[in-house]
């Protein structure tokens, strides 16, 4: 009886900020799957080990989490003004699909450290020591990235004593610039209002902040829908009832930002947009033990990402946090106390992170030139994945 034998493709398992994902090259891929479409989606999705009913991924690279079931895919830009493009796909766990609707903000903090190590940039352009400037086209949502690289002997340094909440341990600073982060419209608010009100069965009318800055993001009061912002995991992700829901307000809200026709398009969108419950400072215990002291953050916020809250903050949504929390009247901004901040730490499930942003008020209605903040990254493992010959 025959069989057909596996194949092996170049590839780099990264970790960028608090997610981890196999990273390729364009040039490295199958030929089918140099292009978008079915080919592409099916080598992914046998890649990382999906779609699987058990929900645990464990015949593949992904780690049964929305932070760990994701595939980037470099190539050197095509337009003068970038030095590589970057693609990026949410795998889903149990169903047979990638998610191309939008970015992933941390593994974008290893794009440009990957671009470098694998070639992608002339190695002439860059500083023998010191900070190297990658210049990045994020081709899902058609923005800029620009991520401040540190180079040491030529290399990329990784280790570092830069913490962030989230990863166990320190490594070296990736300084991020996430440029003209409203989509590719222009409108930071779909709806043109700060402030909407959302009937969502089950919950009622609520009000809601929707915002396209980062990643297409609902913000809700976390009182309005019965909890207090300090919330870990487990006691969101082990209550089915409580993640219908959130699905639910996902989905109306998504159809009022324009993102979908049906509600029923929703479950085939589950990367964008996100859901996040936002609260004024209180003192909590972080996943890690960490006492978060009200004292020394802004606000709270709890987020969820391909239904399930995630266990720090996804960096596109921090974009949005930190975009929605730089416009007056917004819950974000309302929860972190008002003003026009440039800007705010806010508390997490893992512990604590700052984001800035500076938003200006044009006829044309609210403008944010860009966003920053700090991840770091590292490479895990390189050489090659395997998957069988006839998976694409």
């Amino acid at each position: 009886m025959g069989h057909v034998s596996q194949i092996r493709i170049p590839a780099t398992y990264m970790r960028g900020g608090t997610s981890k994902g196999v990273f390729f090259r364009l040039q490295d891929l199958p030929e089918p799957a140099q292009v978008p479409g079915a080919a592409r989606d099916a080598l992914l999705l046998r890649v990382i080990g999906s779609p699987d009913p058990y929900g645990k991924q464990i015949d593949g690279m992904g780690g049964a989490t929305s932070s760990t079931s994701k595939a980037v895919i470099l190539s050197r830009s095509s337009r003068a003004d970038h030095d590589v493009d970057y693609l990026f796909g949410q795998v889903s766990i149990d169903k047979p699909f990638v998610d191309w609707s939008g970015n992933c903000g941390n593994l974008s903090a290893a794009v440009g450290a990957f671009a470098i190590s694998s070639g992608l940039i002339d190695p002439e352009s860059l500083p023998e020591n010191g900070i190297a400037t990658v210049r990045i086209w994020q081709v899902n949502i058609g923005k800029t990235i620009i991520a401040h690289v540190p180079v040491t002997n030529g290399e990329v340094q990784e280790t570092g004593d830069f913490e962030l909440d989230g990863v166990t341990f320190t490594a070296a600073e990736v300084k991020m610039e996430f440029m003209d982060p409203a989509d590719e419209g222009g409108a930071i608010f779909p709806t043109g209002n700060v402030v909407d009100e959302l009937e969502v069965p089950g919950l009622g009318a609520l009000k809601v902040t929707m915002i396209n800055s980062g990643i297409p993001t609902i913000f809700v009061n976390a009182e309005d829908i019965g909890y207090e912002g300090t919330e870990l995991q487990e006691s969101i992700n082990s209550d089915e009832g409580a993640l219908s829901r959130f699905e639910l307000l996902r989905a109306h809200g998504a159809l009022r930002m324009g993102l979908i026709k049906e509600l029923d398009e929703a479950a085939t969108r589950q990367h964008t947009p996100k859901v996040a419950f936002v609260s004024k400072p209180k003192d909590y215990v972080a996943s890690s033990g960490k006492n978060v002291a009200a004292a020394d953050i802004d606000l709270l916020v709890r987020a969820l990402s391909m239904g399930k809250l995630h266990h720090a903050m996804m960096g596109t949504a921090a974009v949005a946090i930190g975009t929605a929390a730089a416009v007056p009247g917004t819950l974000v901004n309302i929860a972190a106390g008002g003003g026009q901040p440039e800007s705010v730490c806010f508390g997490h499930p893992s512990g604590t992170l700052r984001v800035g942003a500076k938003a200006v008020e044009t006829v044309e209605g609210w403008k944010v030139a860009k966003a920053t903040m700090s991840r770091s990254a590292r490479v895990l493992m390189e050489g090659w994945v395997r998957i069988p010959g006839d998976a694409f």
